[in-house]
C-alpha cells in the first residue's frame, strides 16, 4: 500500500468518480487482504489482487445503498469492470492503468484552496496518513480530516471532472499542480514524521515531474522543478551522519552524490533557462545546480548562489527565500551582516523550525554562544523527526561546551 496505494485509488476514482467510495473499498480490500493472506499466504500479484478485491468491495457497497436504484448504472459499469479483472486474472497479468496524473489534476481544480489541494494529493496520492497531513500543515488531526471530507464532497458536488485539462484550461491548474508536486517531494525528502528522508515520496515526486514534463514540452517551470528535485535528491546517500544525525551541506561526503541525477537536472535547468522566461522553480534549480558543481563546500561560488537568491527574493516575494537569502548572505560576506538581516523576519517565521536553525547558526558563528543555545533549544523542540533533532542537540552541546 505504502508503494501502490497511490496508484490504486487513483485506478478506482476514475472509474467509480467517488473519492470517498473509492477510499472505503480500497480499505475494505486491505482488510480482506490481511485476512486472506494470512491464511493462504501472498498473491501472484498482491497489487492485482486489492484493486480486484476493491472493485467487489465497491459493488457490495452500492448495492447495500439505499438509493440502490439511483446507482444502477454504476453498479453495470462495476460488473463490465469485474468480468474484465477475472479475463486478466486467468491471463496472470496485472494491468492496472495508471491515473494518478488525473487525479492530481483533479485534486488540484481551481475551485478547491492551495492548502486543500496540497492535503488531498498528500493523502490520496501519496498514501500519507491524515496526522502526516496534518502535521506538515501544522494543523490539528481532526481539523486536516474535515478539512479533506469538505473537499471530497466539493468535488462530487461540483462535478469536477476527473481528466487531464486540455490547453485552455492548462496555465490555469499548473501552478497548483506544481506547487503541489515539489511540496510532496519536500515531505519526502524532509518528512514530518520520525525518519528524515522517505524516498518513495521523492521518487513519486519526480516520476510526476516527469510525466508533466512529456505532457508539456517546452514548459521552463516544469523542467526547472524537475532539475531542482533532481538535484537535491541526488544527494540523499549523504544526508545523515554515520550516527543517524542530520549532515548538512558542509559536512555531507560529495563521492555519494549521485552524477546520473545531478548530469540529468543540470541538462533540464540549462534547457529551461535557454527559453528566456526564469520563474522561482529555475531560479531555485541553477542555485541547486551551482551546489552541485562545487568541489567542495569551500569552494562553493557563493558571491552568484547570492545574486540568484537576490532575483528570485526581489521577484517573487516569499520569506523562506528571503531566508535562505540570508544564509547565502552569510557565507558570500560575513555572519555579522546576515545576523542583522535576519532579525525582521522572526516576526513571520517564528514558527518555522529552519529559521531558528540559521539563527543559532549565525549566533554561533558570531561567538554568541549563549544565545545560540537558546536558538537551537527551540529549534529542536520544533524539529519533527528524529535526525534533525540528533543534529541539533550536538549543536546544543557545542554551544554549552564553549560557555
Amino acid at each position: 500500500m505504502r508503494r501502490d496505494g497511490g496508484r490504486l485509488l487513483s485506478g478506482l476514482v476514475s472509474v467509480l468518480r467517488n473519492f470517498q467510495l473509492a477510499e472505503d473499498s480500497l480499505q475494505d480490500a486491505v482488510e480482506a487482504a490481511l485476512l486472506h493472506w494470512r491464511r493462504v499466504g501472498l498473491p501472484h500479484s498482491p497489487t492485482g489482487w486489492l484493486m480486484r478485491a476493491a472493485r467487489r468491495k465497491a459493488l457490495d457497497r452500492l448495492r447495500r445503498a439505499q438509493n440502490f436504484n439511483r446507482k444502477s448504472p454504476d453498479i453495470g459499469r462495476l460488473y463490465d469492470m469485474l468480468a474484465e479483472s477475472r479475463r486478466e486474472e486467468e491471463e496472470e497479468r496485472d494491468f492496472i492503468r495508471d491515473e494518478r496524473l488525473a487525479l492530481i489534476f483533479t485534486c488540484c481544480h481551481p475551485a478547491l484552496d492551495r492548502k486543500t489541494s496540497v492535503a488531498l494529493t498528500l493523502r490520496s496520492i501519496c498514501g500519507l496518513k491524515t496526522e502526516e497531513v496534518a502535521d506538515a500543515f501544522l494543523d490539528t488531526i481532526e481539523a486536516m480530516a474535515q478539512r479533506l471530507v469538505r473537499a471530497r464532497h466539493k468535488i462530487a458536488k461540483a462535478g469536477i471532472a476527473y481528466q487531464v485539462p486540455g490547453p485552455e484550461d492548462w496555465r490555469e491548474r499548473l501552478e497548483n499542480v506544481l506547487a503541489v508536486v515539489y511540496l510532496m517531494f519536500n515531505e519526502g525528502y524532509a518528512s514530518s514524521g520520525e525518519h528524515l528522508l522517505r524516498a518513495d515520496l521523492c521518487g513519486e515526486a519526480i516520476r510526476i515531474a516527469r510525466l508533466l514534463n512529456d505532457l508539456a514540452l517546452g514548459e521552463g517551470e516544469v523542467e526547472g522543478l524537475l532539475a531542482l528535485m533532481l538535484l537535491h535528491h541526488a544527494r540523499r546517500d549523504s544526508r545523515q551522519n554515520a550516527d543517524g544525525s542530520l549532515a548538512t551541506l558542509e559536512q555531507q561526503d560529495r563521492r555519494l552524490w549521485r552524477s546520473d541525477e545531478i548530469d540529468e537536472g543540470r541538462r533540464a535547468i540549462e534547457q529551461a533557462l535557454k527559453r528566456g522566461m526564469p520563474g522561482p522553480y529555475q531560479i531555485q534549480a541553477a542555485i541547486a545546480a551551482l551546489h552541485a558543481e562545487a568541489p567542495s563546500f569551500a569552494e562553493t561560488d557563493w558571491p552568484q548562489i547570492l545574486a540568484l537568491y537576490d532575483i528570485l527574493a526581489a521577484r517573487f516575494s516569499n520569506p523562506i527565500f528571503e531566508l535562505n537569502r540570508i544564509v547565502a548572505l552569510s557565507f558570500a560576506k560575513s555572519p555579522q551582516e546576515a545576523l542583522a538581516a535576519l532579525e525582521p523576519l522572526g516576526r513571520l517565521l517564528g514558527a518555522y523550525q529552519p529559521f531558528h536553525a540559521a539563527h543559532a547558526d549565525l549566533l554561533m558563528r558570531t561567538g554568541k554562544r549563549s544565545e545560540a543555545a537558546l536558538a537551537f533549544s527551540i529549534a529542536r523542540n520544533l524539529s519533527q523527526n528524529a535526525a534533525e533533532r540528533g543534529f541539533l542537540e550536538r549543536r546544543l552541546q557545542e554551544c554549552h561546551q564553549g560557555v
